[in-house]
């Protein structure tokens, strides 16, 4: 299924960014409206390949130099322009480009061309096999490098505004979920890695599922759109192709354009346009992402593909959606930037002290460990302390492009698409700068790569927020309307669960906290504690549930947090309903995690009921039920709950029993004596209280992995009706 069809579900940015975007306190909508005029358009390339050899190579922990070529380098070009603006897209065979440096080509485009400075869009594609840009981490920049490139960057946008002529524009896109994977997973509560500040703090990380036993499950989802901007003559001839996926880079030897530059070349071939039509390879939203599919067994992998085969297979996904494109010359050609100041996480006094002991070790010399890097990276984050990011938003008609100037999740960019206001956006990450990893809050808690403070990934916490909030109000300036709010189109499930009349119903697909929205009518919202994340694939295959335009349920990530709702029913006669997906091995500890809990926060409650997977405790992997602080428990179930795999459980307690389901089948039953019955005191009798999702109310043994579709009924479920909520039709 395609993305961006008409996504209506609610999308708040819980942080609400004042006096960060210049514009955001005086959107003014009707401020888009334009004229369209005739489209035009001209394509360009540059070779940018190093004259000279060797040169610094940059995207890895330590610096390199390479003194053999691959594969030529190129800077690509789509000029646009419309009745009254014209604009440049660059795209360029570069791991990174610092703000600065584009900025200077810009002001010489400007001079040159006589086009404006916030008119042109320069990004790179992120492969870690070409001449360094920028300083990362323990590379240098290469001087001599930058001089040629500003030159030919400059060449680029001036011979792709030469070229401008009549057009028409179209745009395709198709799920290429089979080429990007999660690369970011979340580690075991019993396995935090050390960070290289010497503090046991890497609760997730990169490639940290190489060795199952020690993760739960991926920190986040992934963005399988590949889609593509299209421009042809008016005589049907191509003249462009503007592509765009969330796949980090391949992997390659010597200098060379990655897959970027091998799709560009095999996919203009492909469609026939060759000489004369340019295809760009933008970079989609992708710094938690990489090819290998962690979940897959080794042999599922394709980790012996070749990165040749690998380019190729892309191209053949992505022609039924070019083939299919449709085309028009109208609407308006528009860009708009904005500025924004951000600070970075400069080191304590400790820290930095720490840091300055290194370096002054070092001397003069590159750093050659993780610590040195990261030492040097402390002294530079405290001397610069903050710096300044562009974003930009482009219409073509209908069609919408966003940019951020970081490695952007792919949540980030789900996040602008869903909200764009646009049926048809992309999102282009590395535009108009290199200023790291931009993991969102909840991210920074699990720790690891992606959120270590160096330049790399140094910007402020709250960055990923503002800088998708700066994004789609661009979005909404462009449209002319307001942005749209995401819900997932509504499944068989939804009448079913609001037939049986819930007290509350949470869906737990949120892009973000601190709210687990109530679907019930009765706005009873959770709250989700640190340590857990968003948007990650629910149960699939299940028609009785809602799924979003992706062909995804969602759900939450726990890792750690819980979801904390406070409710008054009848305690007890209700019915709760979940989704459970286990990350954690049983062989971790006694209870592998608790599912959920009733009782009083920090605490247990005399009267409270649990629900728990068993870890090493018999009968392992099965569920149980416990009772207050008991630590036995009143029944324990029969079905093994299998790691990584969905299950649904519905717990129905009544005056007389608690009955559990597994999968729609009874799991256990225990009968309840008077005293956990029908005698309890009326003020007990008619509070149900405090309550928790992925957690017991002590906090003991959170759950680890997904849960999804919690509903609470405000009475005992009889059988048929437990079997009608998880069973598809």
């Amino acid at each position: 299924m395609l993305l961006n069809t008409n996504w209506t579900r609610v999308f708040v940015l819980d942080l609400v960014c004042t006096g960060v975007v210049v514009f955001c306190g005086s959107l003014v909508i009707g401020a888009a409206r334009s004229s369209g005029g005739e489209l035009r358009a001209g394509s360009a390339v540059v070779e940018i390949t190093p004259e000279k050899l060797p040169v610094i190579v940059n995207g890895g922990m330590l610096t390199r130099t390479v003194d053999r070529i691959k594969t030529p380098l190129y800077a690509r070009g789509l000029a646009l322009a419309g009745s009254n603006e014209r604009l440049v897209l660059v795209v360029v065979d570069s791991c990174m480009l610092p703000r600065p440096l584009i900025d200077e080509v810009k002001s010489i485009a400007a001079e040159k061309y006589g086009i404006a400075p916030d008119h042109l869009m320069i990004s790179a594609t992120h492969c870690h096999s070409a001449p360094s840009c920028m300083g990362a981490l323990g590379t240098d920049e290469d001087p001599q490098y930058i001089v040629q490139l500003r030159r030919q960057l400059a060449q680029v946008i001036g011979r792709a505004l030469e070229r401008l002529e009549p057009a028409e524009v179209g745009y395709g896109s198709i799920d290429a979920g089979e080429f990007t994977a999660l690369r970011r997973w979340v580690r075991r509560p019993d396995r935090i890695a050390e960070d290289p500040f010497g503090n046991l703090t890497v609760r997730a990380n990169m490639h940290a599922a190489s060795n199952w036993d020690d993760v739960t499950g991926p920190s986040g989802p992934e963005d399988p759109e590949l889609s593509l901007l299209a421009v042809r003559t008016k005589e049907g001839k191509p003249l462009a192709v503007l592509a765009n996926f969330s796949m980090h880079y391949f992997g390659d030897a010597d200098i060379s354009a990655d897959y970027f530059g091998l799709f560009c070349e095999q996919f203009s071939a492909a469609i026939g346009g060759e000489p004369s039509c340019v295809t760009i390879f933008s970079h989609g939203c992708s710094g938690d992402i990489w090819k290998r599919d962690y979940a897959l067994p080794p042999d599922q992998r394709r980790d012996e593909e070749t990165i040749e085969d690998y380019a190729a297979r892309l191209v053949q996904r992505a022609l039924p959606a070019y083939q299919a494109i449709q085309y028009s010359d109208e609407g308006p050609v528009r860009m708009l930037e904005t500025r924004m100041t951000l600070r970075y996480r400069t080191p304590d006094l400790q820290r930095l002290q720490w840091a300055r002991r290194i370096v002054e070790a070092m001397g003069d010399r590159s750093p050659e460990t993780t610590t040195e890097v990261y030492a040097r990276e402390q002294i530079i984050l405290a001397q610069r302390q903050q710096t300044e990011i562009v974003l930009q938003g482009v219409r073509i008609g209908e069609i919408a492009i966003a940019t951020t100037p970081n490695e952007t999740y792919a949540i980030s960019g789900l996040k602008i698409k869903a909200a764009s206001p646009f049926g048809q956006t992309m999102v282009i990450e590395l535009a108009n700068g290199g200023d790291g990893y931009i993991p969102p809050p909840e991210q920074h808690l699990l720790g690891g790569y992606n959120t270590w403070a160096a330049r790399s990934a140094g910007l402020e916490v709250q960055a990923e927020p503002k800088i998708v909030e700066g994004a789609i109000v661009l979005m909404e300036r462009l449209a002319g309307r307001p942005r749209r709010r995401y819900e997932a189109p509504p499944g068989p499930a939804a009448a079913e669960i609001l037939a049986l009349k819930p007290a509350l119903w949470w869906e737990l697909d949120e892009f973000s906290g601190p709210r687990a929205h109530d679907r019930s009518g009765h706005h009873r919202d959770g709250f989700y504690e640190s340590g857990v994340t968003f948007f990650l694939e629910g149960p699939q295959g299940k028609e009785l549930l809602p799924q979003d335009p992706l062909g995804h349920n969602r759900g939450a990530m726990f890792a750690g947090g819980r979801v904390h709702g406070t409710i008054d029913v009848d305690p007890q006669t209700y019915t709760l309903s979940l989704w459970c997906w286990n990350g954690m091995p049983s062989d971790g500890r006694g209870i592998c995690g608790w599912l959920f809990s009733r009782g009083d926060n920090f605490g247990t409650s005399d009267h409270g009921e649990h629900l728990a997977l068993l870890g090493q405790t018999e009968p392992r992997g099965r569920l149980a039920i416990f009772r207050g602080d008991e630590d036995q428990p009143l029944a324990t179930g029969k079905h093994l709950i299998e790691r990584w795999q969905w299950h649904h459980i519905v717990l129905v307690r009544d005056l007389k029993e608690i009955r559990l389901f597994v999968d729609g089948e009874l799991d256990c039953a225990a009968p309840l004596a008077p005293s956990q019955g029908g005698d309890i005191a009326g003020a007990e009798r008619m509070r149900f209280g405090d309550f928790f999702l992925g957690g017991h109310s002590s906090t003991d043994s959170s759950w680890e992995g997904r849960l999804d579709q919690f509903v609470l009924f405000p009475r005992a479920l009889r059988d048929e009706e437990v079997r009608r909520l998880g069973a598809p039709r």
